[in-house]
């Protein structure tokens, strides 16, 4: 059945508002992106090892993300995000507009937003954007927000506040106050005099700036902006370039995805409604796209303790449904084992390059020690290296992985535009259409 006949938009709306029966439930989708099934297989070798099993493996459903756009193979970060807000397909520059410059809104037949998250809004449920990038960025941003350029923060930040989401968590304070003002955590990016923050606390948010403020929270606080960094929570830099400024790799001060997570769990149960949250592990593309492996290593167990965070969740939540997945493959992050003979030691250092010319990545860094594996089944640990495919993101190897309610009625091959309408469904019981698609 094609579930886009039933209803129109106002119609799966008016029904949520009115009426809550037993096939509805709450959603909770985390966007850990840039990854693919290869770099899940090696963050698994490291810390689990190769017979070991990470929280994004405990996940029972799985099926294959198709990622493609409405004029590129390979989706952007806002052209991806777009289409799971919106359950359309776009063009790569397009951040919640159908493409980038000359977009147009993507609305339902009433004129109203068709972003999922502003359906939510509008029927009166819970919502909550998770991001450890900047606010702006747009796996969480384009759920709310509709620019013609990726690269407008301060319109992006204005809508965000704007937008009325109840809980909004991430980095990017810098383009939340004035122009030529410093804030807790550096100097402002703003083009103009607006105070986003003082707005926010207008129109009801506690503001935070830490992992201990957040924690500090009561659990009912009824809106709540965090700015936990000037820019992202993460230094996004290759290793080598970390270690001669001296600088970590997270925001020490910041909360973890996982942190974030819980947090917004415990307040949105404690509405006793239905929500969508939306949870965005930057580091993970990002970090990948520096060919940073020590990083991406630490944001993929980042992102996977706040899968099993939310997965313990839906299994005391039954009605919630639990979606995981990226757009897009951050700079094809690769495995390699090391074959070597019983006799031969492991080696100190690894070369720069393969024999074929690509790249190597060990501990620290080019020419620095292989990776070693958490043990196998038989006690013993091997090594490896990464390797990187490309600087951009690239395409294939995405799955989405998902538990909870309705998880059965999930396809074994999913488009990118099904997870708005997977998400509909949960929250709705149905499908709308656009009025243009």
């Amino acid at each position: 059945m094609n579930l886009r006949k039933i209803l129109s938009a106002t119609a799966v709306i008016a029904m949520a508002v009115s009426t809550v029966s037993a096939q509805t439930g709450s959603v909770i989708f985390i966007h850990p992106d840039g990854t693919s099934a290869a770099t899940w297989h090696a963050a698994r070798v490291l810390y689990k090892g190769p017979d070991g099993n990470l929280e994004w493996d405990k996940l029972p459903g799985i099926a294959i993300y198709r990622d493609h756009l409405k004029n590129s193979l390979t989706a952007t970060s806002n052209g991806g995000g777009t289409t799971h807000a919106y359950g359309v397909k776009v063009g790569h520059l397009a951040y919640g507009l159908s493409d980038g410059v000359t977009g147009k809104p993507i609305v339902d037949e009433q004129g109203q937003s068709l972003s999922v998250m502003h359906q939510a809004i509008r029927a009166g449920l819970s919502t909550a954007l998770v991001q450890t990038g900047t606010n702006t960025e747009p796996g969480t941003g384009c759920f709310v927000a509709s620019v013609q350029r990726r690269d407008m923060h301060d319109e992006i930040a204005e809508q965000l506040i704007e937008s009325k989401v109840d809980l909004i968590l991430g980095g990017g304070e810098r383009y939340f106050i004035p122009k030529g003002t410093t804030g807790q955590h550096g100097p402002s990016k703003r083009k103009d005099d607006k105070d986003l923050v003082a707005r926010a606390r207008e129109l009801g948010y506690a503001v935070v700036y830490t992992r201990d403020q957040l924690l500090a929270l009561p659990v009912n606080t009824p809106k709540v902006l965090g700015l936990f960094s000037s820019y992202h929570t993460f230094n996004d830099q290759p290793e080598e370039a970390l270690a001669r400024q001296n600088l970590p790799i997270y925001n020490p001060s910041a909360p973890t995805v996982g942190e974030m997570t819980r947090f917004s769990l415990t307040n949105l149960k404690a509405r006793e409604k239905r929500f969508l949250l939306v949870v965005e592990e930057e580091g993970t593309d990002n970090l990948g796209n520096n060919a940073n492996a020590s990083g991406m290593f630490e944001a993929m167990r980042r992102a996977d303790e706040a899968i099993g965070i939310a997965h313990r969740y839906v299994n005391e939540n039954p009605s919630t449904l639990m979606m995981v997945t990226a757009d897009s493959d951050a700079g094809g992050m690769r495995l390699v084992g090391l074959q070597l003979r019983d006799e031969t030691p492991t080696p100190a250092t690894m070369p720069a390059r393969d024999d074929g010319g690509s790249p190597i990545d060990g501990v620290n860094g080019t020419g620095t020690a292989p990776f070693m594996s958490a043990p196998d089944q038989f006690g013993k640990s091997l090594p490896f290296y990464v390797t990187w495919a490309t600087a951009d993101d690239c395409s294939g190897g995405i799955l989405v992985r998902f538990a909870g309610m309705g998880a059965d009625k999930i396809s074994a091959n999913v488009d990118n535009t099904e997870i708005a309408e997977i998400i509909r469904r949960t929250l709705f019981e149905a499908v709308p259409t656009p009025a243009d698609r």
